[in-house]
């Protein structure tokens, strides 16, 4: 399936568009400016990481403003106070509105007229005044706490080589990302997994051949659905999950703060997921099934043949194999997502700029996570055990964020699983 990405980026964008209009008047600030900030990401083409830090210092701004009004639950880092009459409404657009200008600066055009928007339908007064100054200062203060994070320090992967041999000489992406100041994690190793299975070993030779005969791109044992599914999630990062958390919120009707809260709890799992996988990944540094399945002699594996010509169905990621970025992010969000509706949902769905045509549709999280993991396998990227692992640690990450951060008092600690 062929089509001009440019076009693909173009629909995308207009999905967001859309989205905005489709919810109209039912729709909060929160959700309008989520959709914003991922139809900017989609057209710079932003990477995954980067993309979920800045929705996570987008959200976390908006959560402070709106929150500092009513106190309903713990900040997260923030002391803010005002009068409980100042419009939640003007302070988290303006919030949003500060956060995306200052990642954003090519794209001020667009978002001081989002911004006007916005704020047209709050009424005039000391109460809207309040609430721009309000998201003004929780904006700030969250630029300037994450102004030193370690996302911008230089890349510095060495490639394994010896003197003189050629390696392949595009930098892997993400290499500095796991050193990232968490949001609530300890380190980018709190919850690094035990290592992946032994070349040797009966697990190794079962996934490797699982993937070399579902993932590849030529020979499949793939169904149509399941080419579908692995070209669907081609599409990574935050406009993977956002869209089930708008249609959410609005079905659910929660209210501004309920909303701010959910979707930075939302963004904060997700962005240490992120931190979390790239640790493992350039930890473990374990090659992708591609050099696998190519150089399977090496593995000293019976079980395992050599294929000179396996390719997988789509290009894989540059950055090492261990454990699954996608499936760590997917069960994070999909987590804190339970944590507000339960596993059953009403039916929500998406689509995809990469398998244009198809939409899927869920009725249980745990049903979509297990989706995208899935189509890793039949994206010929990951192999299974490397799911396994990362869907346990996004649940991990996601539940010490909800336990733990922008808690309603004496509220009691969700079971973990």
């Amino acid at each position: 399936m062929k089509f001009s990405q440019g076009k693909a980026l173009r629909t995308l964008c207009l999905a967001a568009i859309v989205v905005l209009t489709t919810f109209g008047a039912h729709a909060n600030v929160i959700v309008e400016w989520n959709a914003r900030a991922e139809a900017i990401a989609v057209k710079k083409k932003m990477l995954p990481p980067p993309n979920a830090r800045g929705m996570a210092m987008l959200h976390i701004a908006m959560f402070e403003a709106v929150n500092a009004v009513e106190r309903r639950y713990s900040s997260y880092r923030l002391n803010l106070t005002t009068a409980r009459n100042v419009s939640k409404e003007a302070a988290a657009a303006t919030a949003a509105h500060a956060v995306l200008t200052a990642l954003h600066p090519d794209e001020q055009e667009a978002v001081n007229a989002a911004l006007l928007a916005s704020l047209a339908g709050v009424p005039d007064g000391p109460a809207k005044v309040a609430g721009v100054a309000l998201g003004k200062k929780a904006a700030a203060e969250v630029l300037a706490m994450r102004a030193k994070d370690g996302a911008t320090a230089p890349e510095s992967y060495r490639p394994q080589t010896v003197a003189g041999v050629y390696v392949p000489t595009v930098v892997p992406a993400g290499s500095t990302f796991g050193r990232v100041t968490p949001w609530f994690m300890s380190s980018g190793s709190q919850f690094r997994p035990a290592p992946p299975p032994a070349l040797s070993s009966a697990t190794w030779a079962r996934d490797v051949n699982e993937i070399r005969d579902f993932g590849g791109r030529a020979n499949s044992k793939r169904t149509a659905e399941q080419t579908a599914i692995g070209q669907f999630w081609f599409v990574t990062g935050p406009q993977a999950w956002n869209p089930i958390a708008r249609q959410l919120v609005t079905i659910k009707k929660l209210d501004i703060v309920d909303s701010a809260r959910l979707f930075a709890l939302v963004a904060i799992a997700t962005n240490d997921a992120f931190i979390a996988v790239f640790d493992a990944k350039y930890h473990y540094n374990l090659w992708r099934p591609i050099t696998a399945i190519r150089n399977a002699d090496l593995s000293d594996n019976p079980a395992t043949q050599r294929d000179a010509t396996w390719l997988p169905l789509g290009d894989t990621p540059m950055h090492p194999e261990y454990p699954c970025a996608h499936c760590i992010t997917s069960a994070a969000a999909a987590t804190v997502l339970q944590s507000a509706f339960g596993n059953d949902i009403p039916e929500v769905s998406m689509t995809s700029i990469t398998a244009p045509g198809v939409t899927r549709r869920w009725t249980r999280l745990q049903d979509y996570s297990d989706e995208v993991a899935l189509a890793r396998i039949y994206g010929g990227f990951h192999y299974r055990f490397s799911n396994v692992a990362a869907q346990e640690m996004g649940r991990k990450i996601a539940e010490l964020a909800v336990n733990t951060q922008l808690r309603a008092p004496n509220a009691s600690a969700a079971p973990s699983r």
